[in-house]
């Protein structure tokens, strides 16, 4: 143990009394105080024990960039891991949340119904807003929204090294708290030697996906360029739903025994008609695929479809990482980062008023004029940019990480009519709304790992986290608020012998509204307490992972079932809720078979919950939370009768869930399931050609006719039966594919 660091403890006890000591919260201080012990008995224990197992140990230089957000088995955390070579045999298009769909509890939508276009994600119930995402270490989800738009980022999987899905609270990243899941991605690792890579797939809908990955390999051992094309079209399983996708990467990279220098670029550019307005349970009857975007009635009364009723957005990112191995225990992480983002969806609005352009009626033929037919455009012009930092200690005694970030949004929203059957007063280009928004959120976390023997581990994490948001739009009204965090989280690992590890934990996690819900009104803050108790088994035929959970709720924002005018998902503060449940996850390998089931069961109530119905305000108990199922099955069964020839079977059982949260059958959306077939075949060639890889993917072979997402909506109509207030109940639904199917080749050169 070097001298600076062992004075350096002794003055912190020397300093206790000092101002700045005093300034801190008492857990921040325990904390460190705490912190600094841990290292000082490191310090001592290292001397006593051998340290060559530190020698020539191979660091994977890549992985440091996420090794401050992602977790071990020691770590006392539910979570899947899921690599390249497990995405590649289903990577033909479909986008991340589609490709994760059979990890456990978690369950997957498609705006369009095919896996192409729109996609999100629910973990436990909880929806994207909730599931925190990072890409090597930096923040994804929008900072207003919370949301995570894939659709920006098309092919993204085909740039992914591995991703880690961490159930529940998870351990303290960057970014919007994690209420449901964390999920946090490693793009390419550096490659030591060159490769070029094509890829097609096509398939039902008129789906095409081509990409290009290219890789110089390491040139004089230091430095790699690395890069992928790629574009995907489809017509949707909806109508009119197309697609119209454009993706890059670019990374360059420096790497040497203790350094890793990394920038990388990437984005991407969408254009989709809109389908997010879903059908009513009578359309879903006769005409599943009906799609009632851009719709309207012209002059000669026949029903007509707006042809540019689309979504078109852009988004770049820039990263740069650095990574120093300062000694054989310490390494520093330091990344600054920048994301532009610009575009607006295209409407064609029939008899919208004037009041809501600012228009000035007119008169015609002597008639007053104040409605008119128009196209508007609502845009959205943002930057997000900031800095994410760490340092890690690791011994064998010892992992230990300090890290934080800080990271700025500035956001532009603003409209524009650019064609008007009447235009009334106004001018060209004239924004009938422009309104501004600023968002800062800055962090500071520590975690230990302590092993006290060969058997137990301790852990901690603390996170301090301010977030200050500033809005003025007329959705919003006027914003300026500042939320101070405080998210401790602890738990123990138990190893008694190197098949087993038992753990428990217990996290607290605070986190702000977003900006739509500032529409409901003045929303809360919200706070989960999270107890997780697992056991994981590991053989190498057999692997298990059983882990119960009870996320217990307060001020929790829930999906209300309802949307807004541009299909986002409404929410609202619901007091008390929780949710328990059970998760199972194996793995068994017989030969030439592979079997990988899991179950997922769950209980989600809101506590006394009050509803106004038909006028009066009614208690009606525990309600479920909208949008959670209670059972979510799923499964993998896989045969490779020979080397690099793999078929596999893949199923999926949602059970019912309710759109909204005080129990309405009508709400009800019904338990559906779902199977795909999958087989991949790789040819080894012996020219200048290394291999070919055919895949090939049949989804929902049985043909099933089901919704995985939905809406639902109450109003109070007082106008049927004056002096009588009656409550009004709606839903609309999302149908998915039938059977449809992907076919692709990759040349590997």
């Amino acid at each position: 143990m070097n001298i600076f660091c062992l004075s350096s403890k002794l003055e912190y006890f020397r300093a206790k009394s000092n101002t700045w000591v005093h300034c801190v919260t008492s857990p921040t201080r325990l904390f460190l105080a705490t912190i600094c012990l841990l290292l000082f008995i490191d310090g001592l224990r290292s001397q006593e024990q051998q340290t060559d197992t530190l020698i020539g140990k191979e660091i994977v230089l890549d992985e440091v960039l996420v090794a401050a957000v992602r977790v071990t088995k020691n770590s006392p955390v539910t979570f899947s891991n899921i690599n390249k070579e497990q995405i590649a045999p289903r990577n033909l298009g479909q986008d991340i949340p589609v490709l994760l769909n059979f990890l456990p509890a978690v369950v997957t939508t498609s705006d369009a119904g095919a896996g192409v276009g729109y996609t999100g994600i629910r973990v436990r119930g909880s929806d994207a807003t909730r599931v925190n995402v990072t890409i090597n270490g930096i923040p994804y989800n929008d900072s207003e929204s919370h949301g995570t738009f894939w659709v920006n980022m098309p092919d993204f999987a085909s740039s992914t090294e591995s991703l880690q899905l961490q159930r529940g609270v998870g351990t303290s990243t960057n970014g919007a708290g994690a209420f449901g899941a964390s999920l946090n991605i490693l793009t390419d690792k550096t490659s030591k030697d060159p490769y070029a890579q094509i890829s097609s797939s096509l398939g039902s809908y008129k789906t095409m996906r081509n990409n290009l990955k290219f890789s110089t390999g390491q040139l004089n051992d230091n430095f790699e360029i690395a890069g992928r094309l790629s574009r995907i079209t489809s017509d949707g399983y909806i109508d009119r739903a197309r697609s119209e996708l454009e993706s890059y990467f670019l990374q360059g990279t420096f790497s040497n025994k203790k350094t890793l220098l990394k920038g990388l670029l990437f984005g991407g550019h969408e254009i989709t008609y809109q389908s997010w307005f879903g059908i009513d349970a009578s359309t879903l009857a006769t005409n599943r695929t009906f799609n009632p975007a851009g719709i309207f009635t012209d002059e000669d009364g026949n029903t007509q479809f707006y042809d540019n009723e689309v979504d078109n957005y852009k988004q770049d990112h820039a990263q740069l990482h650095w990574s120093e191995e300062i000694s054989a225990t310490w390494r520093t992480n330091l990344a600054v980062h920048y994301t532009r983002g610009r575009g607006y969806f295209e409407q064609f609005r029939e008899d919208d008023t004037f009041e809501t352009y600012g228009f000035a009626p007119i008169s015609v033929d002597g008639n007053e004029i104040n409605t008119t037919d128009l196209i508007r455009r609502r845009w959205l012009d943002n930057d997000f940019y900031g800095t994410v930092f760490s340092a890690n200690h690791n011994s064998k005694i010892l992992d230990l990480i300090l890290g934080g970030g800080y990271n700025v949004y500035d956001g532009t929203h603003f409209g524009e009519v650019i064609w008007a059957r009447y235009a009334g007063n106004s001018s060209i280009r004239e924004r009938y709304y422009d309104d501004d928004s600023k968002k800062t959120d800055f962090n500071l976390f520590t975690k230990v790992n302590y092993r006290l023997d060969n058997k137990w581990h301790l852990f901690g994490d603390l996170q301090l986290r301010t977030v200050s948001y500033k809005a003025n739009g007329q959705d919003t009204g006027l914003v300026d608020d500042t939320f101070n965090f405080f998210n401790p989280k602890t738990g123990v690992s138990y190893n008694p012998n190197p098949r087993n590890n038992f753990y428990f934990s217990y996290a607290v996690a605070n986190r702000e509204p977003n900006r739509n819900d500032y529409e409901n009104g003045n929303p809360k803050p919200e706070k989960l307490n999270d107890f997780e108790l697992g056991w994981r088994f590991l053989s190498p035929s057999f692997q298990l992972s059983a882990n119960t959970y009870f996320m217990k709720y307060k001020d929790q924002l829930v999906l209300t079932g309802e949307l807004n005018d541009v299909g986002a998902p409404l929410r609202a503060n619901v007091g008390d809720s929780y949710r328990l449940g059970l998760e199972l996850d194996a793995s068994l390998k017989m030969g030439n078979f592979t079997w990988q089931p899991n179950l997922a069961l769950s209980t989600n109530k809101n506590v006394d919950f009050v509803f106004q119905r038909d006028g009066e305000l009614l208690e009606l108990g525990n309600t479920n939370i909208a949008f959670s199922p209670g059972i979510i099955l799923g499964n993998r069964i896989a045969y490779s009768p020979k080397e690099k020839l793999e078929f596999s079977v893949l199923s999926k059982y949602v059970g019912k869930q309710y759109m909204g949260n005080i129990d309405a059958a009508s709400s009800i959306l019904e338990a559906y399931s779902q199977t795909d077939f999958n087989i991949q075949y790789e040819i080894t060639t012996n020219t200048f050609m290394k291999s070919i890889v055919l895949s090939g993917l049949v989804n929902n072979i049985f043909d099933k006719k089901y919704v995985s997402n939905g809406y639902f909506f109450t109003y109070d109509d007082d106008f049927s039966n004056p002096g009588t207030i009656t409550t009004i109940e709606g839903a609309g639904y999302y149908p998915q594919a039938g059977i449809n199917i992907l076919i692709g080749a990759t040349l590997n050169f």
